[in-house]
């Protein structure tokens, strides 16, 4: 049996027994956040994806039982040590001695109602079908929960630690952060900003205290606030804003790429009578010159991508490209014409709508794959909505290192143009207690799904931050998610 250990000085203190109701003052304690988008708020009830600053503000302001450090590892949060059986079907973890923010004790009882909550079928949790494996989640005693699983699940604390698990009780989550109300700093506006504060109580020492004031706010008026030095640190943005950051001259060093997985392209709609021609798909993807787009976005170590899979998934080799993929798109386009031409012969070619963000970054993308369509006689257009378009713009962040999200992503429950034949097989893997079985069989549907183009992909999601020099707490991991603890105060830091 594995066992993970928190020292119990440190359990002790990582939990705060009262809500904070002051400041230290101390400016350098003080670490201001810009999100890119809608002012964030602690989201109770996750219903829908989180926007960026839903999820900040739940991955500090209401931990699970574990939760991401800096370095996206997974941590203590309301758990202070765990265990895994020797089979990998029982996770027991042992909850902190603490209280909610007002003063009610937490038990394992109310942890694990919350968390079933999530799992129950009328849940729209949007990571619940990711946690098919866990049959039952028990309080054993007022501080021990167990989660059963019908079959191993190696990543199932990446996915305990997503802002998604967060725990929240009467619009009141578990910390590390809470809200405070003073005033400590002249750019703080309670109708703008949300000032939080995490304090760690170590015994025969001063308290270690640090504040983060974030703020929501479109990516230009961040980017602009950051280069001129009103910002330590500005989080979420993606390749459609992308272009104004290109053009910031923001301070050397500053641009953070987190390295990321997860499906970035098209997506053929369900309402689409002319995507459900498997042949126009493949041709569509094979038109499109992810040369170009990687090299507009210039994003270090990013590579074009035509395969749902990408390398560095747990339990997958080595994710092979189709040979076409490196090749310049000119010395295919004479044979892709060709094929245009035996398609639609002399019939009037469609107009294939894109639904795809507004911003500069989505501009520039759909204006290369309209170039990469025109010699093929296909005209690129706008989707006035969703519901009216051909093929829909995916960027989405893997949770975990497991295939299965990926492949699951293209089940006939989510989208119609599909392959009902894998539905057994994906069935099957989810209930396969061997690693090496459940990998074969995903990469078997993998190459179903991809020899049917389900998905156009064109490379792993982008995901960009500003980070001001001296700020060592920031560093980019493969899940984005950016905890808050030490971001600015090193001490902090040493003691999580």
């Amino acid at each position: 049996m594995a066992t993970f250990v928190l020292p119990r000085w440190r359990a002790l203190s990582l939990l705060l027994a009262t809500m904070v109701a002051g400041c230290s003052g101390n400016g350098d304690e003080l670490a201001k956040v810009g999100v890119i988008g809608d002012q964030p708020a602690l989201v109770e009830t996750v219903e829908a994806p989180l926007t960026v600053g839903e999820a900040l503000v739940r991955s500090n302001m209401a931990q699970g039982l574990v939760r991401f450090d800096a370095r996206g590892q997974v941590v203590p949060g309301l758990a202070e040590r765990w265990n895994v059986s020797d089979d990998g079907l029982s996770y027991i973890f042992r909850l902190q001695t603490g209280e909610w923010p007002d003063g009610r004790k937490l038990k394992a009882q109310e942890v694990a109602k919350i968390l079933s909550r999530q799992l129950r079928e009328a849940s729209r949790n949007p990571l619940k079908d990711t946690l098919g494996a866990v049959k039952d989640v028990v309080a054993m005693t007022d501080r021990v929960i167990e989660i059963r699983l019908g079959a191993p699940r190696p990543n199932l604390l990446q996915l305990l630690a997503q802002p998604e698990l967060g725990l929240v009780r009467a619009s009141v989550g578990t910390g590390p952060f809470f809200p405070i109300r003073r005033d400590a700093s002249p750019d703080y506006d309670p109708a703008k900003s949300l000032l939080i504060e995490h304090r760690i109580r170590i015994p025969d020492a001063k308290d270690v205290r640090e504040q983060a004031l974030i703020t929501g706010a479109p990516a230009f008026s961040l980017i602009s606030q950051f280069n001129d030095g009103k910002l330590d640190v500005v989080i979420g943005g993606t390749f459609d804003d992308l272009p104004l950051l290109q053009r910031a001259n923001s301070p050397r060093g500053s641009i953070r790429y987190d390295p990321v997985a997860g499906l970035f392209g098209l997506l053929p709609n369900s309402r689409s009578t002319l995507m459900r021609d498997r042949e126009l798909r493949r041709l569509v993807a094979r038109a499109i010159d992810r040369q170009a787009i990687v090299a507009m976005m210039n994003v270090p170590g990013l590579q074009p991508r035509a395969t749902i899979l990408q390398p560095g998934l747990e339990g997958v080799r080595d994710v092979v490209q189709p040979d076409w993929v490196g090749q310049p798109v000119g010395q295919r386009r004479a044979q892709l014409i060709a094929e245009a031409n035996r398609m639609f012969g002399s019939v009037e070619r469609p107009v294939v709508r894109i639904e795809m963000p507004q911003g500069p970054g989505g501009e520039a993308v759909i204006r290369q794959i309209a170039r990469d369509l025109e010699p093929l006689g296909l005209k690129v257009g706008r989707a006035a909505t969703p519901a009216t378009a051909d093929l829909l713009w995916i960027d989405e962040v893997a949770p975990s290192s497991s295939p299965a999200w990926f492949l699951r992503r293209f089940r006939c429950a989510v989208t119609s143009v599909c392959l009902e034949d894998v539905e057994t097989v994906l069935a099957a893997a989810r209930a396969t207690p061997v690693a090496r079985d459940r990998a074969a069989l995903f990469q078997a549907v993998a190459t179903q799904m991809d020899e049917a183009q389900l998905f156009i992909p064109v490379a792993a999601p982008v995901r960009w931050s500003l980070v001001r020099s001296g700020i060592d707490g920031f560093i980019e991991n493969p899940f984005g998610r950016h905890t808050l603890v030490g971001l600015k105060n090193r001490r902090a830091r040493e003691d999580e």
